[in-house]
């Protein structure tokens, strides 16, 4: 009798050991569980941590709510301004419903996907060249708002969308190039041609100047053939201004009157 009770125990404690090791399932923090009883989703989210199901009749459905980040494969179209270019972006998203993400789509990753594509080729088409090289903060908030939209009902919520690269063909890499170029040498001119009218004014005062002044003129000439014999590696000719020779001339003696 005894041995039987302690069969019958051992027996029990075995079938409670084996219903709990089929119940038994653990959800991690960062995910979230939902179950199926003969295929209808239960109300109940299962939380985090321990948790328990009824083995053959229910299945649980663990959701990951960590951000994804789905790189877009890059995706080649023509501009508004008729140019051929190959785009590629990132797209940051998280599940925010774990139940529509399950139910309401197939599989939440690839829907995501490809939206993401065919929303990064329809911003293509719809901007111009320089929108996509200089204004892509604007362009990255439209193509946010695209795929945000259907988003929505399959339970995802999408945090960011960030264009990564431009690529562009030789042939405008190079037109580019050239453009550039002309625009650096146009403001280059347009410096030069600038320091020279600036120059030219104050040429215009110093000879304003001098011509008040003669003896202002003599003192440039000087300090210019000062400047110039510095460097000794050229020959010099000192004109004489006229002035100092009529000086001399009115300084030199009289001559001598002729004896009769």
């Amino acid at each position: 009798m005894v041995e039987e009770l302690l069969t019958a125990v051992v027996a029990a404690g075995v079938g409670v050991a084996v219903y709990m090791g089929a119940a038994a399932r653990v959800v991690k923090q960062y995910e979230r569980g939902l179950v199926f009883r003969f295929g209808r989703l239960r109300e109940e989210i299962r939380p985090p941590g321990f948790t328990v199901i009824v083995p053959v009749i229910d299945r649980l459905r663990k959701v990951n709510m960590q951000i994804v980040t789905l790189p877009v494969p890059a995706q080649e179209g023509i501009t508004r301004d008729n140019v051929t270019v190959r785009v590629d972006a990132v797209v940051y998203f998280k599940v925010v419903d774990p139940a529509n993400a399950v139910v309401a789509v197939e599989d939440y990753r690839f829907a995501v996907s490809q939206m993401a594509q065919t929303s990064l080729r329809s911003i293509i088409g719809k901007s111009d060249l320089d929108d996509l090289l200089s204004n892509r903060e604007m362009l990255n908030q439209g193509l946010e708002l695209m795929i945000d939209s259907p988003a929505v009902g399959w339970g995802v919520q999408i945090d960011r969308v960030e264009i990564k690269d431009v690529s562009l063909p030789e042939t405008m890499k190079r037109s580019m190039a050239r453009q550039a170029e002309a625009d650096r040498e146009r403001r280059a001119r347009v410096i030069n041609a600038d320091a020279e009218l600036q120059a030219s004014h104050k040429l215009a005062e110093a000879a304003e100047v001098m011509s008040e002044q003669p003896a202002a003129l003599q003192l440039r000439l000087l300090h210019t053939v000062v400047a110039v014999a510095a460097e000794k590696n050229s020959t010099l000719v000192l004109p004489f201004p006229v002035e100092l020779l009529r000086f001399l001339e009115r300084a030199a003696p009289p001559p001598p009157a002729a004896s009769m």
